[in-house]
């Protein structure tokens, strides 16, 4: 359904009215109360995506109260994916009228329960974001990757949250994906053997597509696509930038370009990298990511000659069922969606239960992790791109 301008202008504006007056609290005894901060366009946003199975129930631990969304329900209110955004809060606030919108975290009202701040917006807005979600009372935050466009800000950003006593956690799902837990069982059970997290997205393999996508993740490939498995390297095999010894391009897979990207400007990237990180205490891990590989992620364990001894991917087979009940569900979102939705749950549902019940979120990612992630990613890039030129 589309709206006109005029319609989508009056719908907010009667939301925005109704916000402070009208709005009941959802979040219930044993539930943490969401902020989700940064929703995006339905179908494209990951903030709708996490919104999605908030509302459907998914997330036991977690109310979905707030959904804050400055852009679509401000100066982008009149686009295409504005419009989008108007027809999906109609129908939000007719099957949950306990949710409430609303363009910053400033016109929330005080908590009445634990309440959590879910911050999925752009990754240059997040510092900023996070001291909001302070001042608002929010007690734990979950922060999607990788935190913010540099080390310096992510650190002056945790050193703000533990002054101000409020955890922060990070959504590097792949944390507690199954394919991640499965592999890193069989290589303890096979010593000296090397362990590749291989990470695909499915963009196509032309120069206005690269192109688009290098400028919308202008931070570059080990700051977005790839961080999730930085973020494993620096959770389980001690990579830090002390403690590299070196690392080496596969210079037959990779590839980096400088690309144009819709705004006219150009861009220079990995559109695909593939590296090997040997670590002073001895951890030899590699990592493989391909803008235009596909839409599945596995991980593979080899004997030090070379040989593959296992192979784990994400979805498996199992997952893949789920994956068809959602592409059927949701026809036009994002695949990558559909492929982590389980992880997606589970970190959330931690964080969640963590942040009215104080339980540890087990192998959640922290931000001192994503600080030292964002460390090696800033360490890498200049490196690899030496190498490979």
């Amino acid at each position: 359904m589309l709206f006109s301008s005029r319609t989508v202008r009056a719908f907010h504006q009667v939301s925005k009215r109704t916000f402070h007056s009208s709005l009941q609290m959802s979040a219930k005894p044993g539930q943490a109360e969401v902020v989700l901060v940064g929703c995006g366009a339905p179908n494209r946003g990951m903030g709708w995506y996490h919104g999605i199975q908030m509302l459907e129930g998914r997330c036991p631990s977690a109310a979905l109260d707030y959904i804050i969304e400055p852009w679509f329900l401000g100066d982008g209110a009149d686009s295409e994916p504005g419009r989008d955004f108007a027809a999906w809060q109609e129908e939000v606030s007719k099957e949950h009228p306990e949710v409430g919108f609303a363009t910053s975290l400033q016109e929330l009202p005080p908590p009445k329960a634990p309440r959590l701040a879910l911050i999925s917006g752009r990754t240059a807005d997040n510092p900023r974001l996070l001291q909001e979600a302070i001042d608002q009372g929010c007690q734990c935050i979950y922060l999607e990757k990788p935190g913010a466009p540099t080390v310096t800000e992510l650190e002056s950003m945790a050193a703000t949250a533990e002054a101000a006593g409020v955890e922060v956690l990070m959504g590097y799902n792949k944390n507690v994906c199954k394919y991640v837990r499965k592999t890193r069982e069989f290589a303890a059970q096979n010593p000296d053997s090397i362990t590749t997290y291989v990470s695909n997205n499915a963009y196509e393999n032309t120069k206005e597509s690269l192109g688009e996508c290098f400028e919308r993740n202008a931070e570059g490939m080990l700051k977005n696509m790839a961080i999730h498995e930085l973020a494993l390297l620096a959770s389980f095999y001690d990579v830090t930038v002390d403690n590299i010894e070196k690392v080496e391009a596969d210079k037959e897979f990779s590839s980096c370009q400088t690309l144009k990207g819709p705004s006219g400007k150009e861009f220079t990237d990995f559109d695909k990298i593939k590296f090997t990180i040997t670590t002073k205490t001895g951890q030899v891990v590699s990592v493989q990511a391909d803008r235009c590989g596909g839409t599945d992620s596995w991980a593979t364990v080899s004997s030090p000659s070379g040989e593959e001894l296992f192979r784990y991917y994400m979805p498996d087979e199992e997952d893949k069922q789920n994956v068809a009940k959602l592409e059927q569900k949701h026809p036009t979102a994002m695949p990558y969606f559909f492929t982590q939705d389980p992880d997606y749950v589970t970190v959330k549902e931690r964080v969640a239960k963590h942040t009215f019940s104080g339980d540890t979120a087990e192998g959640v990612a922290t931000i001192d992790i994503a600080v030292e992630t964002l460390k090696v990613a800033e360490y890498l890039t200049p490196i690899l791109q030496e190498q490979l030129s």
